[in-house]
């Protein structure tokens, strides 16, 4: 399998750069990625193997339009530690809940993109605005649901979704399971299958920090123009969970590359899939994934879905 490198300008941010399109190079020769580099790629195929093990597969793993080989596709220009952590073990008679679907009978996934409930101290639940950070308050805790046709969360850090997923008893998805529940059944690079489709997942649209924020980007963009509510309520810019139709896997996950990055459980701050003006700039499709920023980081294109273990039948966990 043949590896290359990509290198964004601005490193491993999102801000300027990518926002507008940066520049990327491609092909760069295997000796020229750090050896530590190559180490950690390799460490995400091992992980991700037991999700296709023993399985005959439409693309074999060693195959262009594999999840394998686009995960070996791309290696970062420099190290930057991530925790992939491990798939569960196969549950016999694995069940999900409805808004749910069931990963290899390992874990469950979240059919959409999360949104948010304001649960007060009472009880009751209210709506919350997608556009805005879950800030804390006293008595109020933050829910994640997964819904069809409404917006999903932006400008949430992976620390504020990892206590919404656990406030809906669900957790954050570790990298491998979000990579191994993107490419489904098959593991294509792609939810819909082995080759890129434009436009099949929300991968193109407006730009809001050229939209507001132009004035501003020579200097460079900080935290309060990359979460001003206006960036995701500009016509063209998010989209709401399951507006594309056919950004789906097999196994009934939506917009699992564009629309929305999404974080992972990874505490050194690791979000997947990309948003909706890059998905191949640190990688392809379900290969996708930004490091190096912080757990409690957040801006417009950062979203979230959650995890979960399967309820178990009365028979054992298999190996």
């Amino acid at each position: 399998m043949g590896w290359r490198r990509r290198i964004v300008v601005g490193g491993f941010g999102i801000g300027a750069a990518i926002a507008v399109g940066a520049p990327v190079t491609s092909a760069a020769p295997l000796e020229s990625v750090p050896a530590e580099c190559r180490a950690q790629v390799m460490t995400a195929l091992r992980a991700i193997e037991p999700a296709f093990k023993g399985k005959t597969r439409a693309v074999p793993g060693s195959n262009v339009g594999s999840v394998e080989h686009a995960i070996t596709s791309y290696a970062p220009p420099r190290l930057h530690p991530v925790a992939e952590g491990t798939l569960p073990s196969v549950t016999a008679g694995a069940k999900c809940p409805p808004e749910m679907v069931s990963v290899g009978s390992r874990f469950c996934v979240d059919k959409y993109e999360g949104s948010l409930v304001a649960r007060l101290a009472d009880g009751t639940e209210r709506p919350f605005s997608p556009y805005h950070t879950p800030s804390p308050l006293e008595g109020t805790v933050y829910v994640a649901r997964s819904l069809a046709g409404v917006v999903p969360q932006g400008y949430i850090s992976a620390a504020q979704a990892q206590g919404a997923c656990r406030a809906a008893g669900k957790r954050l998805c570790q990298p491998v399971e979000w990579r191994a529940a993107c490419s489904g059944s098959e593991g294509f690079a792609y939810p819909y299958g082995p080759t890129r489709a434009p436009g099949k997942c929300h991968d193109t649209g407006a730009t809001p920090m050229m939209t507001f924020h132009a004035s501003t980007m020579k200097r460079g963009w900080g935290l309060t123009e990359l979460n001003d509510a206006r960036n995701n309520q500009l016509e063209g810019s998010i989209a709401k969970t399951g507006a594309f139709t056919e950004c789906v896997n097999d196994l009934g996950a939506f917009d699992m590359v564009g629309n929305l990055h999404e974080w992972t459980a990874d505490p050194n701050g690791t979000f997947q899939g990309g948003y909706w003006l890059d998905t191949s700039q640190h990688g392809d499709g379900c290969a996708y994934r930004t490091i190096a920023h912080a757990f409690d980081y957040h801006d417009y294109s950062t979203g979230f879905r959650c995890c979960a273990d399967p309820t178990a039948s009365a028979t054992p966990r298999l190996p």
